[in-house]
């Protein structure tokens, strides 16, 4: 028989069997609706050499059972392209599963999407709203969702990162997403990067909003643990706050912004803007670049109090070019050049988008 009419053959059997139990198989890709189970259709592509795509369609998506993670991928998922068709919603959140006594309440997940060990640079997560996440914490699953068993796991890895936790050789692209009102504790309400010193690539983040996302700790929406690396393109951060305490104990992070990148890691932010966050950048590493970026008017009011806000902490220095900083710097090395920059500029007024007026401002900040 023709290779090619079994190959056929093959396709219309396979995807009327996905058909059959809810998930399609057309136009070169599987489509998931709100009936469907996302993690099921993930690991069927795992094992799928030729549909690496998945388009997931609009709807609320939220974990049936207590665990680690609404969906995760792993090695075995590397080179999967998941991507929502309409902004469908991924939730922590189920309140008639969920503890009504606990804090977590009605967080049912750590992380709305763990993101593991061994995914390439062609892994793609795009177009949803990520959503709930609401310091709950288990470790459920570990095996299953985590295949490296010799890296030893700690509270960072368990606890950050509520809508996105990206962990060790991983370097997902992560494109147009809505990342709002998560919260997480110690860290990383929004975004968790641990990469650990296996920063051979970036994690690239782009076209995304990061909006009223909290943490106890250090970087409310992205914060990039020791030894990370993330490139972050055309990125809306408004409303994040960090510091919420409590203050149990010596704790040295007491006045954080919303992205914060730790010794040793390092952060490329493009054509940014960061505006009524509980201070924008505190950047402990030292190899950063800031460019084409706009930050104003960090100084929302929340976390521990009695601090001094700031648009840009910079305690070991970085690139800063062609951004403009409106407001107070925390700058030792001397970083921002007012001939590369605009500091402190009049007139600076943003429209209901966040987009700068004025032509002295056009191609700065986040569209």
């Amino acid at each position: 028989m023709n290779i090619r009419l079994i190959a056929r053959i093959l396709v219309f059997i396979a995807g009327t069997l996905f058909q059959a139990h809810g998930y399609e198989l057309r136009d070169g890709a599987y489509h998931v609706f709100v009936s469907d189970e996302i993690q099921e259709v993930l690991n069927m592509a795992a094992t799928n050499a030729s549909v690496k795509t998945i388009k997931v369609h609009e709807g609320l998506y939220f974990p049936k059972t207590q665990r680690q993670a609404l969906i995760y991928l792993n090695r075995r998922h590397s080179g999967i392209h998941l991507q929502g068709i309409g902004h469908p919603v991924l939730s922590a959140a189920n309140p008639e599963i969920a503890d009504r006594s606990s804090v977590s309440y009605p967080a049912v997940v750590n992380h709305v999407v763990y993101l593991g060990d061994g995914l390439s640079t062609n892994t793609v997560l795009e177009g949803f709203r990520l959503t709930g996440a609401n310091h709950y914490v288990t470790n459920s699953l570990q095996n299953e969702m985590e295949p490296d068993q010799s890296v030893r796991k700690g509270r960072f890895y368990f606890g950050d990162g509520g809508a996105i936790k990206i962990y060790h050789r991983s370097y997902p692209v992560l494109r147009d997403l809505e990342i709002v009102d998560n919260y997480a504790s110690p860290c990383a309400g929004g975004i968790s990067i641990q990469q650990e010193g296996a920063n051979q690539d970036f994690v690239t983040i782009e076209n995304c909003v990061f909006k009223n996302n909290r943490c106890e700790v250090t970087g409310a929406a992205l914060d990039l643990l020791w030894g990370s690396a993330a490139r972050v393109i055309n990125c809306l951060f408004v409303g994040n706050f960090s510091n919420t305490g409590p203050d149990i104990g010596y704790n040295p992070y007491k006045n954080n912004g919303a992205l914060t990148v730790f010794p040793r890691s390092k952060v490329i932010v493009r054509r940014c803007t960061f505006t009524g966050n509980r201070n924008g950048v505190d950047d402990m590493g030292n190899a950063s670049e800031y460019l084409q970026s706009l930050f104003v008017g960090n100084t929302l009011e929340a976390g521990t109090p009695g601090q001094t806000r700031f648009e840009l902490d910079l305690q070991h220095g970085a690139t800063v070019r062609d951004c403009v900083i409106s407001g107070r710097l925390a700058d030792p090395f001397n970083s921002v050049s007012a001939t590369n920059n605009q500091v402190n500029p009049p007139g600076l007024e943003l429209d209901g988008g966040f987009t700068p007026k004025g032509d002295q401002f056009k191609n700065l900040g986040y569209r």
